[in-house]
């Protein structure tokens, strides 16, 4: 009988649960009304007399074991409850990462770059602290001439001028003078200008621009490439150049594309006229050519440049400028499904 209790202990000792069914359970064998303690107690006066004493402390040990083991286990389960409770079942599958969008800046800037790809032209890219030769000198703005007031420029330094450049067309200066023709690439980069920030204006925007020098270079090649950037761009290819001035470049034009008078917002954005001016151009100045150790006798070419603040706002139609900078998730969640 005393073996017989020894080998309950054991049994107590070593059960485990994974459910409170499974402990009740337990505790109805060994503690309930029918339960086998209850049953060996009764039997308790049918043992030797000096077996008693052994056989009382076995059973008190088996009551002791069962009842700690019923409390260890409804204690141990209450907590896994709790724990999942709070974190949640954590065999579960993760959370998917909600995925970002790229910014509209970013959007344009890689469909122009592609446009201009399949054409051949290269990317260049430069720093955006700048000194006073490669953005103003080197361009046919030497120091004191009347053109550098069309431009506030945020200065570092000076006496050496050290910048933070007014366009990307300082790239293109670094490119000519490490490479020689013919050379067709484009310049897009963020660039900086003291203004006052307002709807249509911003102290930072992004620019592209780009160069193409060879032998026999002529304005009809200007006009071919921008007829198609204009189609690939926005699906429209009816264009005009207006004359207009710029140190770097003569003759110089501005291009304007025929957006249409179709709704009320091209009433607003064209003032009526169904035309939007997207860029600047022209045939690069021969001074230029020399400052980059080109030989202009030799070699002509073009150039053009455009905002792609303005480029987006026109494809997205974002009436604000100042939208961009703002990094609202509202408006930049709208981006997520353009690729």
């Amino acid at each position: 009988m005393l073996d017989k209790v020894k080998e309950l202990i054991g049994d107590v000792q070593s059960f485990n649960a994974t459910t409170k069914e499974e402990v009740e359970t337990f505790r109805i064998k060994y503690l309930g009304s029918k339960g086998l303690l209850k049953g060996l107690f009764a039997e308790f006066k049918n043992v030797d007399a000096e077996l008693r004493k052994d056989f009382g402390q076995a059973l008190n040990n088996l009551k002791k074991s069962a009842e700690s083991k019923v409390s260890e286990l409804n204690d141990a389960l209450e907590n896994a409850v709790e724990e999942k409770g709070v974190y949640g079942d954590l065999t579960r599958p993760a959370e998917p990462i909600e995925l970002g969008s790229r910014h509209p800046i970013s959007l344009v800037k890689n469909q122009i770059i592609e446009v201009f790809n399949r054409i051949g032209f290269t990317v260049s890219e430069g720093p955006e602290i700048e000194d006073d030769w490669h953005n103003f000198t080197a361009l046919n703005l030497p120091e004191y001439h009347p053109a550098r007031d069309m431009q506030d420029t945020f200065f570092i330094e000076q006496n050496p001028d050290i910048l933070l450049r007014t366009h990307t067309s300082s790239v293109q200066v670094r490119y000519m003078e490490n490479n020689k023709p013919p050379i067709r690439t484009i310049s897009p980069g963020r660039v900086f200008r003291n203004e006052d920030i307002s709807a249509r204006a911003h102290c930072i925007f992004h620019q592209v621009e780009g160069l193409y020098i060879d032998t026999d270079v002529s304005f009809a090649d200007l006009k071919q490439t921008l007829l198609y950037f204009t189609k690939e761009m926005f699906g429209k290819s009816k264009i005009r150049l207006r004359p207009s001035y710029f140190p770097f470049t003569e003759p110089s034009a501005e291009v304007d594309i025929y957006w249409g008078l179709e709704t009320e917002t091209d009433y607003r954005i064209t003032k009526g006229t169904g035309w939007l001016e997207i860029m600047g151009c022209g045939m690069v100045d021969p001074n230029v050519l020399k400052n980059a150790n080109i030989d202009p006798t030799k070699y002509s070419g073009y150039a053009f440049g455009m905002g792609i603040e303005r480029i987006a706002m026109l494809l997205y139609q974002i009436p604000d400028i100042r939208m961009f900078y703002e990094n609202d998730k509202r408006f930049l969640e709208q981006f997520k499904s353009v690729i």
